[in-house]
């Protein structure tokens, strides 16, 4: 017998699965706001320059927020949720499971979070159910031949492919462990201290 078998399972690198119109979006508010932020500090009077950089401040970090900074990092030993105001590590073996209803979502030790990287858009979903049926001749009773597959709604295929990662992944050693939930601060603390000064700067303005 040959001793060259291989003795360490294979490494998978991280999935990482964004909404690219979420970032599209987000890069056309971000550019919106500095154009009317940067004309109010150049060419307002008073009070506006000031304003206009308290608005800038808070709102910045909630346009990121919701829309560049969502992600799902997937890899062989966990799934990491990047959400606008926290970031959750969840071990596979702690991961009961991965659906998609109205929401992309999973479900770990009792607890449900949101996967925002990942929408869910029912219309796509009834068309590509509506191309299954097709394809299985459900119509008129009649099978069609399987000559290609019939793409699945974007989300669904996600969960699909999460739960399988979940399932290859559950018993490994890496894999084991609970659930750990963290804020970010670096979100939430400049989005505060900039609708604060917003807050003064109107009060006394």
């Amino acid at each position: 017998m040959s001793s060259d078998q291989p003795t360490e399972e294979p490494a998978y690198d991280d999935r990482v699965y964004r909404s690219p119109m979420a970032t599209v979006t987000g890069v056309v508010l971000l550019a919106l706001l500095a154009w009317l932020c940067g004309d109010a500090v150049v060419r307002g009077a008073g009070n506006i320059p000031w304003i206009a950089l308290a608005v800038a401040l808070c709102v910045t970090p909630l346009i990121v927020a919701f829309t560049v900074r969502p992600a799902v990092f997937a890899g062989a030993d966990r799934l990491r949720v990047r959400n606008p105001f926290r970031v959750i590590e969840l071990p596979w073996a702690a991961v009961d499971t991965v659906r998609a209803r109205f929401s992309a979502e999973v479900l770990a030790e009792g607890a449900t979070y949101q996967l925002w990287s990942i929408p869910v858009s029912l219309r796509e979903r009834k068309k590509a159910n509506r191309r299954q049926a097709g394809r299985l001749g459900l119509g008129n009773g009649q099978a069609k031949a399987p000559d290609e597959e019939v793409r699945r709604a974007s989300a669904d295929q996600i969960v699909e492919d999460l739960r399988e990662l979940q399932e290859r992944g559950a018993s490994r050693p890496g894999a084991q462990g609970s659930v750990k939930v963290s804020w970010s601060y670096e979100i939430i603390a400049p989005a505060v201290f900039g609708a604060l000064i917003l807050i003064v700067l109107l009060a006394t303005g």
